[in-house]
């Protein structure tokens, strides 16, 4: 259930003293207009009209505070995605190039900081896990094969979490099985081995 904000609170004293008011004031205005032709549809129209804006207003201020949350949220996603992404393209070229020099550990380090800030606690550890096999395997600075595989096999670890952190809500919406998924990705990886 959402919180009771003060704009909330302060709409709904608003609505409550507007009905309330609304109320006396038009038992009040059909006895004084009783003889009026006219006054009491005039009294109708302007407190319906009061009451249409009060309404309009509530829902407008809802449907924005809605958008801007949506807003928020996608923002969020695409930076988490393209801290993700960056993180590949600098393993994917670590792996290519068979070597792993000072610099190349140097921005890794640089991109656990900024995966710090935007992800799930479980890609965190997954990635502390894929950190701990990445500098055992590159103590030396150099990536050969059985090491490339090595670490293939713990990128495909860590893309699982980054999946679910991306994408699990929507994979739980579409009933995807996880287990089934998470292998299909180790499979996945393990194609060229």
């Amino acid at each position: 259930m959402n919180k009771l904000t003060r704009e909330n609170l302060i709409y709904m004293f608003m609505s409550s003293v507007l009905v309330i008011g609304g109320y006396w004031f038009l038992r009040y205005a059909y006895k004084v207009a009783d003889s009026a032709p006219f006054s009491q549809e005039i009294v109708l129209v302007v407190l319906g009209t009061i009451v249409t804006i009060l309404i309009t207003a509530i829902l407008l201020n809802k449907q924005t505070e809605v958008e801007l949350k949506k807003e928020e949220n996608i923002k969020f996603i695409d930076l988490k995605t393209d801290i993700y992404l960056q993180l590949f393209d600098h393993l994917e070229q670590i792996l290519l190039d068979g070597n792993a020099d000072k610099k190349d550990k140097i921005k890794l380090r640089i991109l656990a900081h900024k995966l710090a800030i935007v992800s799930s606690p479980e890609v965190l550890t997954q990635f502390e896990d894929f950190l701990e096999k990445f500098a055992t395997v590159t103590e030396d600075d150099l990536v050969e094969q059985t090491d490339s595989d090595i670490l293939m096999d713990e990128l495909a670890e860590l893309s699982i979490f980054i999946r679910k952190d991306l994408i699990g809500d929507l994979d739980h919406r579409q009933g995807v099985n996880e287990d089934e998924l998470a292998k299909q990705i180790i499979d996945n990886s393990e194609t060229f081995k």
